[in-house]
């Protein structure tokens, strides 16, 4: 089978604008990036928001191997299904951050038959949104600098600044950096550090913004630290905010790309799920909601991670209830939580991974069990996509749709759209729709007006199975310090591990007996939530022994190669 780039490149694609008449958008809502790309002006929504909207899809998938299993592409081939089977659909996805593009992972526009095209301009700049979340971040960064340079007139302590500056590239080089060096006129020597540009609250923001007055209030929310008298100070108070608009206001428009076979797909804003809150923009799920009779979402990571912030951040923002959720699971990753083999990203699997093993599949399906439990503690139906690979046997994916469907998932079906696109998701989809036609009963996982520790242990206790949660000297601080400082109603973030249930990525399977240990709290006032960092999980990451950039380059017609 060609490479996932082979097969992207030699599609046949069809106008942007074509495909978005289709669905229903204006010629005049549109700002073309060339003829396969556009951006969609945000008046759009007002002249939709009368029309009912579709059912609201949202897919996860149980404890992912560092390989991924498959979660994008399950993503738009379920889309690819739907059309398939008759009905209207449309993709809502986020977009790449380049430092998985060029590390571990590669490319992350679906994969084989069920992908988003052009995929080079997918995974790499598409319209420069990353860039201008990048360049407002920094901004704000500078002229705080600035401000201590030129007398700090709002007394900002400098041992308390709390706005790092961002790169969208993986590089622990800058986890912990000086800055001001060189004398005076280089500004004032402290310490500091870089994050990834997903990690960024500025990107949050993006994807929960409700239109470019909201995005310009929350802005000027941002906390970037403390004065003398450890009271906020704000980028409005920096007088930052207004610029840091200006910069973000096309990046404020969603993004419109299609799929391999001419289905519509949204793609924007791109935080990440273990250390952000893992979900695209509102702005684009309530388009894709207008324009379509379903729209298939993505939340990162498992159902520990992005789904749970999906429905207690993203859902309480935006006021839309999901009707169903796909969990996508994977024969090799069942076997990994056997804990039995270890996956690493770059090395061959295990020939017990690829080799039928009922014994080690059956240990390794409580990983699977927890996280549909996870999902039906909101309320919600949930249908598992198995995944199929190559290797797998039907004997073992068998085994998988029992343990699903005896732990409470309303169906499990296998799903083949890597190697047959919407034809190898159709039955997939048949399962999705019988799923959202039934009543559900969604709720949030916790109160707003719960304290901040118990709005966190609940998370702890009831998505990943500890026993408890233990807070640092310094998160305990924090915590006094948000709620005295009334920040203590907004939902909660938790910055964890996404390669276990727990907050350590050795732990496999469904651990028990752990206790969560949480070394930083902070708010995240623009974003509207606080921000919880537990174990050992870095806002910075590094770049594998062999980066996935060492295979990319451009061949001699001009062309991308080895992105995927």
């Amino acid at each position: 089978m060609d490479s996932d780039l082979q097969i992207a490149q030699a599609a046949s694609l069809k106008p942007i604008a074509d495909i978005a008449a289709e669905y229903g958008l204006l010629p005049g809502e549109l700002v073309p990036y060339g003829h396969h790309m556009a951006k969609v002006r945000l008046d759009a929504l007002d002249r939709l928001g009368g029309k009912p909207n579709g059912k609201y899809i949202d897919v996860t998938a149980i404890t992912p191997t560092p390989l991924g299993e498959g979660k994008t592409t399950v993503t738009i081939g379920l889309s690819l299904g739907l059309n398939h089977i008759g009905k209207k659909a449309v993709t809502c996805i986020r977009q790449p951050s380049l430092g998985p593009v060029f590390g571990i992972k590669g490319g992350a526009a679906g994969g084989g038959h069920a992908q988003v095209v052009p995929m080079e301009d997918f995974n790499l700049h598409l319209t420069g949104d990353n860039h201008a979340t990048g360049v407002a971040h920094n901004l704000l960064a500078a002229f705080i600098d600035n401000h201590l340079h030129h007398g700090n007139a709002l007394r900002i302590d400098p041992r308390h600044i709390t706005w790092r500056r961002v790169v969208d590239v993986s590089d622990r080089a800058l986890r912990h950096v000086v800055i001001g060096l060189g004398g005076s006129a280089n500004g004032v020597v402290r310490e500091t550090g870089f994050d990834i540009l997903v990690a960024s609250e500025c990107m949050a923001i993006l994807a929960l913004a409700s239109g470019l007055k909201d995005l310009r209030a929350r802005l000027g929310r941002i906390i970037v630290g403390l004065d003398g008298d450890r009271k906020p100070v704000t980028a409005e108070d920096l007088k930052c905010a207004g610029a840091m608009t200006v910069l973000l206001r096309n990046a404020i428009m969603p993004n419109i790309l299609q799929t391999l076979e001419h289905t519509l797909c949204f793609v924007h804003a791109g935080p990440f799920a273990n250390i952000a809150h893992g979900n695209s923009s509102i702005i684009a799920d309530e388009m894709a909601l207008k324009l379509g009779e379903y729209v298939v979402t993505e939340s990162g990571f498992g159902a520990d991670c992005g789904l749970e912030k999906f429905m207690d951040v993203k859902c309480r923002y935006s006021g839309l209830r999901p009707n169903a959720v796909c969990m996508v699971a994977t024969v090799r990753a069942q076997k990994m939580h056997s804990g039995r083999f270890k996956v690493v990203a770059g090395k061959p699997l295990d020939k017990g991974i690829i080799e039928e093993n009922i014994e080690a599949l059956e240990q390794g399906m409580p990983n699977l069990v927890k996280q549909i439990e996870n999902v039906r503690a909101f309320g919600i139906p949930v249908v598992v996509a198995l995944n199929r690979f190559g290797s797998d046997t039907d004997g073992e994916l068998d085994l998988i749709r029992k343990h699903a469907i005896a732990a409470g998932a309303d169906d499990a079906v296998v799903c083949d759209v890597h190697a047959r696109g919407g034809a190898g998701g159709a039955d997939l989809a048949r399962a999705v729709v019988r799923a959202a036609d039934k009543p559900s009963n969604f709720s949030f996982l916790y109160e707003l007006d719960q304290p901040v520790k118990s709005k966190i242990e609940t998370i702890a206790r009831k998505m990943f199975g500890a026993t408890g949660i233990h807070c640092t000297a310094a998160a305990n601080k924090q915590i006094a310090w948000i709620e005295e400082n009334g920040f203590g109603k907004l939902p909660v973030c938790i910055a964890k591990t996404h390669l276990s249930l727990s907050h350590d990525p050795a732990l496999k399977g469904r651990p028990a007996g752990f206790t969560v240990p949480v070394r930083d709290v902070k708010v995240s006032a623009g974003a509207g939530f606080v921000y919880a960092l537990t174990g050992e999980i870095s806002t910075m990451p590094g770049l594998p022994s062999v980066p996935g950039g060492t295979r990319v380059d451009i061949d001699e017609q001009g062309r991308v190669v080895g992105l995927f």
